[in-house]
């Protein structure tokens, strides 16, 4: 999968499954320095998530990004 790929696929779950809105990835993805592995710890650092929503992330890239994300 091409980091691009990768990288839609986590913005998708955030939004679908966690309601999290497109203006807190936008305000973490204006940090294009750091890599994207990065990005759920930052939405949890700013605030933009809570713990709970943390482990969910987590979860779901430890199980391979799980088909509760439909394909685009």
């Amino acid at each position: 999968m091409s980091p691009l790929d990768y990288n839609q696929k986590l913005v998708n779950f955030l939004q679908q499954e966690l309601n999290i809105p497109a203006e807190s990835i936008a305000l973490v993805e204006r940090h294009p320095e750091l890599p994207y592995s990065s990005f759920p710890m930052l939405l949890w650092r700013y605030g933009l998530i809570t713990i709970a929503q943390l482990e969910r992330i987590f979860d779901w890239l430890d199980n391979g990004f799980s088909n509760s994300v439909r394909d685009f």
